[in-house]
């Protein structure tokens, strides 16, 4: 009987799981920004022009981090339709 627990395994669906890890990874992305751009603040260097292409390059990798997680979470073709988008014209 105790073999019986040992090989039925206990996990969530691959597919769910990622979808929730993805969803997580999208709320951290504006965290994860406001700390990358406060670093030249905390920073005891001059302001410089390589301050400015920092916050640039930061800007950037946000976008393209934000616009990367985003097709992952629309492609889902098994993630249900919002409520507003199946209603009925009649």
């Amino acid at each position: 009987m105790a073999g019986e627990f040992l090989q039925t395994p206990v996990y969530l669906a691959r597919r769910s799981y990622r979808q929730r890890r993805l969803r997580d990874a999208a709320k951290m992305v504006p965290i994860v920004g406001v700390i990358l751009w406060l670093l030249p603040l905390v920073a005891s260097a001059p302001r410089s022009g390589s301050t400015g292409l920092y916050i640039f390059g930061v800007w950037m990798a946000l976008i393209f981090v934000t616009a990367g997680v985003s097709a992952r979470l629309r492609d889902d073709p098994e993630q249900p339709e919002m409520a507003g988008d199946n209603t009925d014209p009649k």
